[in-house]
């Protein structure tokens, strides 16, 4: 990474009479946009110098050599790729202004009080943030600040709504249905509002000493090697692309206005059924209020429009729901001591969870989408659902928390909150609870893409293979396997379990293990998980035993 003790007079900062002017400093972590950001807003006015500043956090860059995929112990490199790209574009965009980006690196909480230290700074401004690991960092932050007197300004800006509000509106516990969220939600406050969209200038930035600053850092700088991957994901990080893509996604009223989230193409890869708007609004390179207010106009020159949960505004409450949920709940993100989640005795097969991660299921649709995870970073929705699915309660059984932490890994837009909503729901474990509703590893994608073109582009091994049996390669007969060039069990997997008798067990246990919470009041014990795990295992040995024993019976 390139880094000096001070920047020369063309970018700043070099002047030492700025040191007796005062600061602010507005600290990006996400928001990195200009549109709509209150905390940058605030940070400008009344201030002689603006450090707008970025830590880069080695807890979710620095490369780690024993992770399953390139990138850090959190993060794949597709998604540290893309906040790279959003920084540049930041930086730029800042530059046109008349400021620049301000790259440290370190643990960001103590680089950020050192900052304070050493700089004149009366103002420290950063947009507020849910997840447990900022909250912990915000507070010891803020506690520092205020002891050495400097105002400190942390508005809700990555959300519609501030969650605290919506839980203190429900008695103290957040709303754990959708439509209950809905009707204690109701407007934003700030919708009859106009937003700050536009700036036409920001301050300069200040002296900063002996800090060592930097530019945005490249790949290679943090320590990454190429890794000659064929295909990278085709999204670009930044405020400028998030813009654009907005754009385009809303040039079309009628398609907004007709939009139905359940209606999507999964198999679309070349021109996706979606907007793919989430990574952007993930790292904030779009501000969701400023989408939120786009489609609010729309949909008043429209004659009829789609309603939550369907609509593009219901994909926003969605995110709020679970923005809101994943806040006021205690362990969220495990199952353990969650009193939302049902105790389910998932097995913990690294072998099933590492053919399922590395697209080795067998099952072509499967699979295609886990290499479309590990390429793009990004998958459709209805993608999202099948192999979630597939993983946890419909063919494996693994832990949900086990595929959670892939997809937290490898997507792009992957988002604490929603990641784990997600696969609450998808298990089954909680919000949703129709166990027996399964998506078929075989006939879901097929009802989309007949010919299997999704699987012929990203699993080439199966691109000559009839599209007869492209979704089940196992049932081809040897000649036709011969002649695509693909010999199951040699050139692709044979299955890791046969959907019809998997699905029927899952659902058996999800049945056994729902009971035994119910029985329970929920407060099902460690003890209770593997009494049951036990049991389970004994019915399935006896129930395998005598199914073996009525096919030799009929062999012989």
């Amino acid at each position: 990474m390139r880094s000096s003790l001070c920047l020369t007079s063309n970018l700043q900062g070099s002047n030492p009479l700025m040191a007796f002017g005062s600061g602010s400093l507005v600290w990006f972590r996400k928001g990195l946009r200009i549109h709509d950001n209150p905390a940058l807003e605030f940070a400008s006015k009344g201030t002689d110098f603006l450090y707008p500043v970025f830590v880069v956090d080695p807890h979710y860059m620095k490369p780690d050599p024993d992770a399953f995929s390139p990138g850090s112990s959190l993060a794949g490199l597709n998604r540290i790729r893309f906040l790279l790209e959003s920084l540049v574009d930041l930086d730029s965009n800042l530059k046109k202004l008349g400021s620049r980006l301000l790259v440290l690196k370190g643990e960001p909480g103590e680089v950020i009080i050192r900052c304070l230290e050493q700089w004149n700074v009366k103002k420290l401004c950063f947009e507020y943030d849910t997840e447990p690991y900022y909250q912990a960092m915000d507070v010891r932050v803020k506690e520092y600040a205020s002891a050495a007197g400097i105002e400190v300004f942390s508005p809700v800006s990555h959300t519609l709504f501030n969650p605290a509000d919506i839980i203190q509106k429900n008695g103290g516990k957040p709303p754990l249905t959708y439509q209950s969220f809905l009707k204690l939600a109701g407007q934003p406050s700030w919708a009859s509002c106009p937003l700050s969209i536009t700036s036409t200038s920001l301050p300069p930035v200040g002296d900063f000493g002996n800090c060592k600053i930097s530019e945005v850092p490249t790949v290679t700088e943090l320590g990454y090697e190429d890794t000659g991957q064929d295909e990278l994901t085709p999204f670009r990080g930044g405020e400028s692309e998030a813009l654009k893509r907005l754009r385009d996604s809303i040039s079309d009223n009628q398609w907004v206005a007709n939009f139905e989230k359940p209606k999507g193409d999964p198999s679309a890869f070349l021109k996706p059924a979606t907007t793919v708007l989430s990574p952007y609004l993930k790292f904030g390179c779009l501000s969701s209020r400023y989408f939120y207010q786009c489609l609010q106009d729309i949909y008043k020159n429209v004659k009829k429009h789609t309603s939550p949960p369907v609509s593009l505004v219901g994909q926003l409450l969605w995110r709020e729901f679970f923005y809101t949920v994943a806040f006021g709940t205690p362990n969220f993100d495990q199952m353990k001591d969650s009193r939302i989640c049902k105790q389910i005795p998932w097995n913990n097969n690294e072998d099933l969870l590492a053919a399922w991660r590395d697209a080795r299921t067998g099952y072509p649709w499967i699979d295609a989408i886990m290499v479309q995870l590990r390429k793009w970073g990004w998958m459709h929705h209805l993608a999202r659902h099948c192999v979630a699915c597939f993983l946890t309660r419909g063919d494996l059984f693994v832990h949900w928390e086990k595929g959670r932490d892939v997809f937290g890994r490898l997507l792009i837009d992957s988002d604490w909150a929603i990641n784990n909503g997600n696969w609450l729901w998808l298990s089954c474990s909680s919000f949703f609870y129709q166990y027996n509703r399964i998506y078929s590893p075989v006939s879901f994608g097929k009802k989309y893409d007949p010919n299997g073109e999704y699987i012929r582009h990203f699993l080439p091994v199966l691109k000559d293979m009839p599209k007869e049996y492209i979704y089940e390669p196992w049932t081809a007969p040897l000649s036709i396997q011969t002649k695509a060039k693909c010999i199951v069990g040699k050139d692709y997997p044979r299955p890791v379990v046969f959907h019809d008798s998997a699905s029927k067990e899952c659902k058996r246990r999800m049945g056994e293990a729902y009971a035994l919470n119910q029985k329970l009041n929920g407060l099902v014990s460690e003890q209770d998980l593997h009494s049951l795990r036990r049991k389970l295992d004994e019915d399935q040995n006896h129930d395998d035993t005598k199914a073996k024993r009525q096919r030799q019976k009929l062999i012989g």
